[in-house]
Formats: C-alpha cells, sequence, structure tokens
C-alpha cells in the first residue's frame, strides 16, 4: 500500500534511470545528426540495458562509415560476447589489437575468451602482456600464475602429476574439492592442452580460478 513517502532508489533502479537518461540524450543527438560519433554511446547504453541486438546492428551501421572507430569497434566485440558470438567477437579483438597493441581491455577480454573456448595458452599470451602493461593487476597475476602452475605445490603432488595416469578431470575434481587449486588447474589446463572442446575441463577450470581468486581476496 503507498503511504506517501518518497523513498529512494535502490542502487539497480538508479542505475537503470541513468542508463535510460543517457540512452534518450543519445537518441536525440543521434536523430539529429544521422551520421555524428553518436552511435557509439547510444550503442554501449543499449548493450548496458540488455538491448543487446540493437547495440549490434548499431555499431554494424556506424563503423560502415568509420571503420576505424575503436571503441565502437570494442563496443561491438563486448557485446557480441554478451550475446554469445564468440567467434565474431575473438574476429573484432582481433583487429582491435592490431591497431592498438597496447590496449590492456581488449587483451584481457582476449585472454578471458580464449580461456573459455579451452586455449590456456593463448590465453597466457594475452595475460602477459597484461601484466607487462598494468602490473598493479592481481587478479591477472593470480590467473597467470595458475594457468602457467607457477606455484609450486608444498604437498608432494607435483610429482604425482608427472604420471599422465593421474592427469584425468576425475582426479582434477578431487583437487578442487580438497581445496588443492593449483593442482587441479595444472590438470585441466593440460586436459585442455590434449582437447580444447573439453567442456567439463573448461568449466572446471572457471570454477578453480574463481576459488584462487576468492582466495587470494581473502
Amino acid at each position: 500500500m503507498a503511504d506517501g513517502v518518497s523513498r529512494p532508489r535502490g542502487r539497480g533502479g538508479a542505475d537503470e534511470s541513468i542508463t535510460e537518461s543517457a540512452i534518450r540524450r543519445h537518441e536525440e543527438r543521434l536523430a539529429r545528426d544521422p551520421t555524428s560519433l553518436a552511435f557509439a554511446p547510444l550503442a554501449a547504453a543499449y548493450r548496458k540495458a540488455g538491448r543487446i541486438r540493437e547495440a549490434i546492428a548499431l555499431c554494424q551501421d556506424g563503423l560502415g562509415r568509420y571503420p576505424r572507430y575503436f571503441t565502437a569497434r570494442l563496443i561491438l566485440a563486448k557485446a557480441f560476447l554478451a550475446d554469445g558470438r564468440e567467434d565474431e567477437a575473438l574476429a573484432e579483438l582481433t583487429v582491435l589489437v592490431e591497431q592498438s597493441p597496447d590496449d590492456v581491455q581488449c587483451h584481457r577480454l582476449l585472454a578471458d575468451l580464449h580461456r573459455r573456448r579451452g586455449n590456456p595458452d593463448r590465453a597466457i599470451q594475452h595475460l602477459e602482456r597484461v601484466a607487462a602493461l598494468d602490473q598493479a593487476d592481481r587478479e591477472v597475476r593470480t590467473t597467470l600464475d595458475l594457468l602457467r602452475g607457477s606455484e609450486a605445490p608444498a604437498h608432494g603432488l607435483g610429482r604425482l602429476l608427472e604420471d599422465e595416469t593421474f592427469v584425468t578431470a576425475t582426479f582434477g575434481n578431487l583437487c578442487l574439492r580438497q581445496g588443492l587449486l593449483d593442482d587441479a588447474a595444472q590438470i585441466f589446463v593440460r586436459l585442455l592442452r590434449r582437447d580444447p572442446e573439453n567442456r567439463e575441463a573448461r568449466e572446471r577450470l572457471e570454477e578453480t580460478l574463481r576459488a584462487k581468486i576468492q582466495r587470494r581476496k581473502g
């Protein structure tokens, strides 16, 4: 029942209001000048509002006029990722890092994308670039150490894992349940090097990484 008392919006409501306001502002600007660069911030606002297909269409149309507009292509890549179109996102991000080899955000997105697609070595290459460009990023270094197997286990499983007999999803899951995250990651990475399409290994590697980051945060 309404009681006539004005209550503050929740944070989510405030964010939605800001996004809708931005959409109206950019739509008005684009209506006044359909050839302006306003298509990019409008597409970004559409993506934040969950209007992914509209964001994609707007970026593609605008990039037809401004093919080297870096920001618009990055927004398009993010929209493709949000729409589950990983191949197209990868193509856009590849163009972007060729255009701007030191863009940290692109390398981060490529690292995440390659890791989720079962290509840990490609992910490592991009993470190494991020680590070189942003030495304060502790989360990237945690992910890099985990994928590389940089942290020596203190419990002696390292020697055991030299035997390929133990490099199985079953043993990896056991390590994960026991909290032996570095060993679990090593197993799942090696499984993916054998078979990048191993869905279980991809999913468990993501789970291991989340647990490792959470542990580091304390």
